[in-house]
């Protein structure tokens, strides 16, 4: 049995330690210790766990199915513990860090709602700090990685970034000189629900003519199937490729065929990419950052995609022609970067955690001098 596996009982004194933890990373990546740290990404489909080093590299990587019965918080969580457990055994971990695909608060203790998962104000940080003996941090998973992409990927050397992230909706995160802007109450960066198209298409929050209903794996997937539906010509090719099962129409199907020079699959990239470019506008308006990153699983189309979003991006920007146009970069790290991100983020509270337990041990010391004059 593994030293990490003994003190798994002292990890509520690791708790008590998070709730000192600030909110502002401002350049403390560069002092914060050398050390290997665990990072978690979980999703509604998977949870992936692996060990990273100071440098961004993964040192190892396992990966599990998001439990069947994930309406119950305590399986996650009992999945997230058995996949850290398993990587300690082979190294010296000292932290964890979780990106959840949800709202997570501003304290970066609770998920207060996941859509994949029935986590609603749930103390996820505490609830696994209880159980490890290693501190932990939660945040959101756009956040996590676009952190990763600016430490190590697309994004390095860029003062002023904001990230999106195309998977089947999108997702968002804004890290301003060196930290990550959150808002108030910690749910910043939720730009596929910026409304582009008043009274469209129906998206699952409740509103219509949300952003990722144009511009997202869905929406993707949406358009060809309803071509394939009404038998359209333009469709025959991925008909034929799927054997007339709609259903299996799938994104990165339309990717691979896009590339094969199919010309429906080609335009519905080319409609998304412009839909991207339109949203990147109005983002560019309220925020004027130096560099947009283009994540998620879409972003896999390249210039297919991201071609178009930056010709959209040049028509719809506000003042173009009068101002610096930001640069748009498809991101380097692929879908391993929230996890990298969760751990070099959770290597912040290990600074902080063995500064107080350097403490304690010397309140100790000079106890026990006291005690034996």
């Amino acid at each position: 049995m593994s030293m990490y596996r003994d003190r798994v009982h002292r990890g509520s004194a690791r708790a008590t330690v998070l709730r000192t933890v600030g909110t502002r990373e401002r350049r403390s990546h560069l002092t914060a210790p050398r050390v290997p740290t665990v990072g978690i990404d979980i999703g509604g489909t998977k949870v992936m766990a692996g060990v990273v080093d100071p440098d961004g590299t993964i040192l190892e990587q396992i990966r599990t199915e998001t439990p069947d019965k994930s309406k119950s918080p305590k399986v996650v969580e009992d999945t997230i513990t058995e996949l850290v457990l398993d990587l300690s055994d082979r190294h010296d971990v000292h932290a964890v860090g979780i990106g959840a695909a949800g709202w997570v608060d501003a304290d970066r203790s609770k998920v207060l709602f996941a859509p994949h998962l029935n986590w609603r104000n749930e103390p996820l940080r505490d609830r696994l700090a209880g159980r490890l003996a290693v501190p932990v941090m939660v945040d959101n998973d756009a956040n996590t990685a676009a952190w990763a992409e600016w430490r190590f990927g697309a994004g390095r050397g860029e003062d002023h970034l904001v990230m999106i992230t195309l998977g089947t909706g999108i997702g968002g995160a804004i890290l301003e000189d060196g930290a990550v802007k959150r808002g108030k109450y910690g749910v910043a960066g939720e730009f596929g629900h910026m409304q582009v198209v008043p009274g469209g298409h129906r998206c699952p929050c409740g509103n219509r003519g949300c952003w990722e209903q144009y511009s997202s794996g869905n929406a993707l997937v949406r358009e060809a199937r309803e071509l394939a539906a009404a038998d359209s010509p333009v469709a025959y090719n991925i008909i034929e490729r799927v054997g007339g099962q709609i259903g299996d129409i799938t994104g990165p199907l339309i990717t691979e065929l896009a590339r094969e020079g199919d010309a429906m699959c080609v335009e519905l990239l080319q409609e998304i990419g412009q839909w991207l470019g339109v949203g990147i506008a109005n983002l560019a308006a309220a925020l004027d950052p130096s560099c947009f990153v283009i994540g998620g699983g879409v972003s896999a189309a390249d210039d297919l995609l991201i071609g178009p979003a930056r010709d959209a991006f040049r028509r719809q920007l506000t003042g173009r022609g009068y101002r610096p146009e930001a640069t748009i970069a498809k991101a380097q790290l692929g879908p391993e970067a929230g996890m990298v991100g969760a751990a070099d983020l959770a290597r912040l509270v290990a600074r902080r955690f063995r500064r107080a337990n350097r403490r304690r041990v010397e309140r100790y010391e000079r106890y026990e001098r006291t005690g034996r004059r």
